[in-house]
């Protein structure tokens, strides 16, 4: 379902793929050939919310700010996994945020970081670019290759294969 809140309307670019079962409303903005996939929610109700270009939004996950404070913001071609929660932060270009993995207020996700299924980064976290973290609080495990770059984008390449199979599925 997508919805306006407070006179705000989603804005959805073209050749995105929204699940009927997304939950979609306020001040949101999606980047071309991006994905929100079932039962995710984008709640642009209390501050702003922004996912870049060819970007995917796996099942269940959550997207949500911290109202008069923190918005939302997600580069381009960034996976964040099923049941997901990413609040008030930052996550830059070619990121990975893990199955079931938190991002919590005011962190920072450097560009082509990878956050580790189930990990929780905690609030004002700066994770620098290309590096890989995990564990509950998530800490630095190690710097990332060429080899887990390839790997970042392949997940988020996937779901641009699968945004095209939905959407001739449903004849958008």
């Amino acid at each position: 379902m997508i919805r306006s809140y407070q006179g705000k309307r989603p804005q959805i670019a073209a050749g995105c793929y929204i699940d009927p079962s997304a939950q979609i409303l306020g001040d949101v903005e999606i980047g071309e050939r991006s994905s929100v996939w079932m039962n995710a929610v984008l709640r642009g109700d209390v501050h702003s919310i922004r996912v870049g270009s060819c970007s995917n939004v796996q099942d269940c996950s959550v997207l949500h700010g911290q109202r008069n404070l923190y918005s939302v913001t997600v580069g381009d071609w960034v996976t964040i996994g099923h049941n997901a929660t990413v609040h008030g932060c930052v996550v830059e270009d070619e990121c990975l945020i893990g199955i079931g993995a938190r991002v919590l207020n005011n962190a920072r996700i450097g560009r082509g970081s990878i956050i580790a299924a189930g990990s929780i980064v905690p609030e004002h976290t700066v994770v620098p670019p290309r590096t890989l973290w995990a564990g509950v609080p998530a800490k630095l495990r190690r710097e990332l290759s060429e080899k887990d770059r390839a790997l970042i984008l392949e997940y988020a390449q996937n779901y641009l294969d699968y945004v095209a199979f939905y959407l001739a599925e449903s004849g958008s």
